[in-house]
């Protein structure tokens, strides 16, 4: 990109070919033709059809459809709703794909929406109105105090010039602008003053600028092509269910195979084992996981708006709840975007509304009320003068009437001062002057002792990293002619210091407190000084002993090997660009965390999709940085992400809880009819029909009830799992082994007793019992995986009504399925015996006793390592 700052004025306008007194029509239409209109390119969109042919890739809906079409075979037709379900549950995913697909589009035209509708230019030597999309390098254009800039511009002339560029640079103030010499080629973005930024806004005075560069050549332009650049990532969700949907796919198949081989070895009918080998395979597959991890996701979306975080896509829900790292903006997030005056200093006592007063006359905000709320417009910095008179009783309108203003300078960069002329009620005049301390009291008259004392506390209020200006007055009974610096701006007398900051949000400093609790890194990442970041990240806690700060300008020289090795000791990160923050948020990634970014500008949008999970600002957020972001903060509050971290482990432990569920009962499933074929069983326990009933029973409400389960305490006191931890880590796969192998042998053994032990039994008596202890067995299951460690009566009975409706349905439709004559012959089973009754409920209900005993042992365990690690560090101590 070519570096307009680093080039005089004179050799811009050479290069362009163009001259003060801008282009003609004529040139303007062929360099129309030539560089194209003034606005962002996008990706061509795929067509609907497309996209929807994409979803086939993913290898859980290909078996999924499999499982429909072999459901439809298998029952002859007849199973029609088994195949219905497994195919609604193909198309929700389907759609909640192809919605997540339209972020980026969204995103690049929030970035188009942003360009001026209309800009005016030089055009055949008159200032005329163009479209902003029609404007062309070499252009130039006249701007003014609330123009938002529509291209990349090197300025001519400025007069009092100041744009507001928080949106590209992070810069929470309004950056004085001029017609400057060439920078250094190596300028950072936000120190560029001599050039205009694109989608930025004149907050104050006027210039002429020509254009340097539109379209995708601008900065914002940069920032659309990276967001076009950057695919979707997958979520840790996505790929843990990727995983899954491969071994259980492998698994299917090599049931189907197995069995099917092994009846034929033994001599089996064919058709009878073919039916039971697919049927198993349908079974085995929870088709109904897919569906059920969507509507948990959804259920927290809607918990989690309640708690002012709306999240756009569902498996952000998930991946917020394994954040190890936030980076942050600080302008607009972590502070509250509006300089305040937090520290005022006077020479002499008394004089606090004496500076007030100064300071809210000498400047061009505009003061009103809403109810007793002042609110002012104007320049940032004079708003907060104006802001803080009023709230200390000193109405800036009332002053004006007492002390109307006569005359002005206006301030200037290089003499650093504002001056204001106004009579006084007695007569004569006084002089305001506000600016630079240092410059302003030079034009005092003070002692030398009187001077240090007030540069001093200059350095001290800057050390904090406020922005400081002086105060100071002068009487004089003839207005002085000519009014100029030399007759008006001396022997002054000082008054004051009044100290401004973009003062933190007063909710931040906890949620940072409670992100290291919860073992996530908080880092701020912003456009700002280096000095104002340390010292807000400090007074947040952000910044903690030990911790480093960067530079953007420091990061060019670093290479990003060495950043990913270091990363961990910068807490602060000052002065940054848009590809800077990418190579920050990429950095963690290579130390295997999963980073949340938090922005609200335009120079935030890279860094928020490529972030595992982007947050914006609802409020104060731009377009661009909603349309990228994963969830948006509707109260810009950061600690509302601290909630939503909570949440997110709190949906993740559920659906963690429904798998748990769903495989383990899948195993017992499989497990029985494996070891019937391997032991010869003169007939399976269970029939086709009965282990389709069994999916469509069991893999449903028990399962959605679990992803409602209450957030479990003490969550938040967890450190956060890694990125890369499998989903069967910390012994789950034992737990779903060793359960779903209870589940099988008791399902076994309700058959061989109805079978061979019962008095009135045989072979349909011991297929009916093994049906039956299956089912309850699943149904009674559900409740054990409430929780991994606490016992149900810990956790509550009544806790979770969507449990206890789950199980009073599911065993009301089997109960109608064993008891109803007609059911009975659709399902293959018969009337059962007192006796077998009794036997079906104890053995259903031995893995609740099981499971509750485990649980009860792995807390004692626990609680003794816990008491032996307190009394050795009482020891040491």
């Amino acid at each position: 990109m070519e570096q307009w700052h680093a080039k005089t004025a004179k050799d811009t306008l050479e290069q362009l070919r163009t001259s003060q007194e801008g282009l003609t029509g004529a040139e303007a239409a062929k360099r129309l033709v030539q560089h194209g209109p003034n606005r962002l390119a996008r990706k061509k969109d795929k067509s609907f059809a497309a996209r929807l042919l994409g979803q086939l890739k993913d290898p859980m809906i290909l078996v999924l459809l499999g499982a429909a079409a072999l459901s439809l075979w298998v029952g002859g037709g007849e199973d029609w709703l088994d195949a219905a379900i497994i195919l609604v549950i193909v198309a929700v995913n389907a759609a909640i794909s192809l919605s997540q697909e339209d972020s980026a589009r969204k995103a690049l035209e929030a970035l188009e929406g942003l360009a001026a509708p209309v800009a005016h230019a030089l055009r055949d030597g008159r200032l005329t109105p163009v479209p902003a999309e029609q404007l062309v390098p070499g252009d130039v254009l006249r701007l003014e105090a609330g123009d938002l800039v529509p291209a990349d511009c090197r300025i001519l002339e400025g007069a009092g010039l100041q744009a507001d560029e928080s949106a590209m640079t992070g810069e929470s103030a309004p950056v004085n602008k001029g017609a400057l010499g060439p920078l250094p080629a190596d300028t950072p973005l936000a120190e560029r003053k001599n050039m205009l930024l694109s989608a930025t806004v004149i907050t104050k005075g006027r210039g002429l600028c020509v254009v340097a560069a539109t379209g995708m050549d601008t900065q914002v332009g940069q920032i659309a092509g990276m967001l076009m650049e950057k695919g979707e990532s997958q979520t840790p969700l996505q790929k843990k269910m990727g995983e899954i949907s491969a071994t259980l796919s492998f698994l299917c198949l090599c049931v189907c195979g197995v069995m099917f081989g092994v009846g034929l070895l033994q001599g089996r009918d064919m058709l009878e084992m073919f039916m039971t080998a697919v049927s198993l395979a349908v079974a085995a597959i929870p088709e109904g996981l897919p569906a059920i991890i969507s509507i948990v996701l959804a259920l927290g979306v809607s918990r989690m708006a309640k708690r002012r975080a709306i999240v756009k896509k569902l498996p952000a829900v998930e991946t917020l709840g394994c954040a190890g790292v936030i980076c942050s903006d600080k302008t607009g997030t972590l502070t509250q975007n509006k300089m305040t005056v937090v520290d005022i200093w006077t020479a002499r006592q008394g004089e606090r509304d004496l500076a007030l007063t100064i300071g809210a006359l000498c400047g061009d905000s505009a003061l009103t009320w809403r109810g007793k709320t002042p609110i002012c417009t104007g320049d940032p910095t004079e708003n907060a003068l104006t802001e803080a008179a009023a709230r200390a009783g000193l109405d800036k309108n009332q002053l004006e009437q007492q002390w109307p203003r006569v005359g002005e300078l206006p301030f200037d960069s290089e003499r650093k001062l504002m001056t204001t002329v106004h009579k006084r009620p007695g007569g004569g005049y006084r002089i305001l002057v506000k600016g630079a301390p240092d410059v302003l009291a030079r034009r005092c008259r003070m002692e030398h002792t009187a001077f240090g004392r007030a540069m001093a506390r200059n350095e001290a209020m800057a050390g904090k990293a406020l922005r400081v200006l002086g105060v100071a007055w002068r009487d004089v009974e003839i207005l002085p002619k000519p009014l100029d610096s030399a007759t008006v701006e001396k022997e002054l007398t000082f008054v004051g210091l009044l100290g401004m900051m973009d003062p933190p949000r007063p909710e931040v400093k906890r949620a940072v407190e409670q992100c290291y609790a919860a073992g996530v890194r908080p880092v701020m990442i912003t456009g700002d000084h280096k000095l104002t970041a340390v010292a807000v990240a400090k007074e947040l806690g952000i910044c903690r002993p030990g911790d480093r700060a960067l530079t953007g300008e420091d990061l060019n020289f670093l290479p990003q090997p060495a950043l990913e090795e270091e990363v961990d000791k910068f807490a602060v990160y000052a002065r940054v660009s848009p590809e800077h923050k990418l190579r920050i948020v990429q950095a963690w990634q290579a130390r295997g965390k999963v980073v949340a970014m938090t922005g609200d500008g335009t120079n935030d949008a890279p860094a928020l999709k490529a972030a595992d999970i982007g947050c914006a600002m609802g409020k104060s957020g731009t377009d661009v940085a909603r349309g990228a972001a994963d969830m948006i903060l509707t109260d810009d509050n950061f600690a509302t992400i601290v909630s939503a971290v909570e949440e997110g482990r709190g949906i993740y432990a559920n659906i963690k809880k429904a798998i748990h569920y769903l495989l383990s009962c899948n195993i017992g499933e499989i497990l029985t009819i494996a070891l019937a074929t391997l032991f010869r069983f003169p007939q399976m326990p269970l029939a086709p029909v009965q282990l389709l009933w069994l999916n469509l029973v069991t893999d449903s409400l028990p399962a959605l009830a679990l992803g409602v389960e209450p957030v479990e305490k003490g969550v938040m006191d967890q450190p956060p799992r890694k990125a890369g931890e499998s989903l069967f880590a910390h012994g789950f796969a034992f737990r779903l082994v060793w359960q779903g192998v209870l589940v099988g042998l008791l399902t076994l053994t309700a058959y061989l007793l109805g079978t061979l032990v019962l008095p009135d039994g045989g072979l349909a008596v011991g297929n009916t019992m093994a049906f039956a202890t299956l089912t309850l067995c699943q149904l009674f299951h559900a409740f054990d995986a409430r929780s991994e460690r606490k016992s149900i009566f810990e956790i509550g009975l009544t806790s979770n009504p969507a449990m206890n409706k789950a199980f009073l349905i599911g065993m009301a439709m089997q109960l109608a399925v064993l008891l109803a004559p007609p059911l009975q012959v659709v399902f293959s089973t018969v009337p059962l015996p007192p006796r077998a009754w009794g036997a079906v409920l104890v053995l259903a209900l031995t893995p609740v006793a099981v499971c509750e005993v485990v649980k009860a042992v792995a807390q004692s365990r626990g609680a003794g390592r816990r008491m032996t690690e307190g009394k050795r560090s009482l020891q040491r101590k």
